[in-house]
């Protein structure tokens, strides 16, 4: 039966120690800064392409990101850059990537936020909606024939409930009862639609006719986010099925660079514009001790050494164009040992 969960806790997780709380603001605020300064590249041109940012739903991947195990595999969408942060990708790789550079994850041979580093776990991105759905799906019934303790989780936006391809993975997820968290992201708009032309009723209440757990949680809480994705995950590892998390939020940028968004009501803008979930996160952390403008200076130093690195950086070599376009035999993308680069949850044990 599908539940309905609180909004958001009124104290941190249990699971949660005053370093997870403080990482939380760090990555919430890398991923910020490290997409407005590549907004800055775009409109200067050293971005080419559009270009897609997360901004105001940075609770969303990094909260849920950071309750993943480093076996877990992670199927990540382009207004979630958070994930790839909490994985360990840096912010040099992904300056590099957004402009085309060969040290980027794909070495310039992807768009700008079409990417995923499979050494740490992260899935390279399909931009069809909700495609990722069925690939973190499919990896799911792998880890199950397995027998491996570990789990798929993906991301998606609202309007891609309209797609076949939802239905298509939240069908196989529940009759296979598999080890897969879909982080459905309610930001209120599939591009210009708004959600009440989109959809009747309640998302996460779609799940109960697949089978399994569904559940509403604030998107613009990170520790909202981790607790229903841990408890999420504990419950697949131990045999309990899929869940579906409708994290609300709000879309507070166009649908890409090119749009203005003059289709979104300025009082809706203003109304979650209060509900900034970097700011709830520098509330509680301040709270603790931290020194938060110590925090801010350290997150903007990083990102402007890592722009000046990746500026600096080569284009790739022509002649590799076909390089590297195609798997190869000799990486198991499902097998990984879990030793890569992990900076996330201690918690999440493989």
């Amino acid at each position: 039966m599908a539940t309905k969960t609180s909004a958001a806790p009124a104290t941190a997780s249990e699971f949660l120690t005053t370093e997870d709380r403080i990482a939380l603001l760090r990555y919430m605020l890398l991923m910020r800064g490290i997409e407005e300064r590549a907004m800055n590249l775009y409109r200067q041109g050293k971005v080419p392409g559009s270009f897609y940012d997360g901004f105001g739903q940075e609770a969303v991947s990094v909260g849920a990101a950071f309750a993943a195990g480093p076996a877990d595999r992670l199927c990540v969408l382009h207004r979630d850059l958070g994930a790839h942060i909490v994985r360990g990708v840096t912010p040099a790789r992904i300056f590099s990537q957004y402009m085309g550079r060969e040290a980027g994850v794909t070495g310039g041979r992807d768009g700008n936020v079409h990417f995923g580093d499979f050494r740490v776990g992260c899935v390279g991105m399909v931009s069809m909606l909700p495609d990722m759905m069925l690939v973190a799906t499919g990896m799911a019934m792998a880890f199950k024939l397995r027998e491996e303790q570990r789990v798929a989780i993906t991301w998606f936006g609202d309007g891609s409930t309209s797609r076949g391809d939802f239905h298509e993975a939240m069908n196989w997820a529940g009759v296979q009862q598999l080890p897969v968290i879909f982080v459905l992201e309610n930001n209120q708009y599939a591009y210009s639609t708004p959600s009440a032309l989109q959809f009747a009723g309640d998302l996460h209440e779609r799940a109960t006719a697949y089978g399994f757990e569904g559940i509403e949680v604030d998107g613009n809480d990170a520790e909202a986010m981790f607790e229903a994705t841990r408890a999420a995950r504990e419950r697949a590892l131990a045999g309990g099925g899929p869940t579906l998390i409708e994290a609300v939020t709000m879309r507070m940028h166009g649908h890409a660079a090119h749009d203005d968004m003059k289709y979104v009501p300025k009082e809706q803008v203003e109304e979650w514009r209060k509900k900034d979930p970097i700011d709830r996160q520098v509330a509680r952390v301040a709270e603790l001790g931290t020194d938060v403008h110590a925090l801010r200076a350290e997150v903007q130093e990083l990102i402007d050494a890592a722009t000046e690195e990746a500026l600096a950086g080569p284009m790739p070599d022509p002649a590799t164009a076909t390089d590297r376009v195609y798997y190869e035999a000799g990486e198991d993308l499902l097998l990984g040992d879990g030793d890569a680069p992990w900076s996330g949850f201690a918690g999440g044990g493989a």
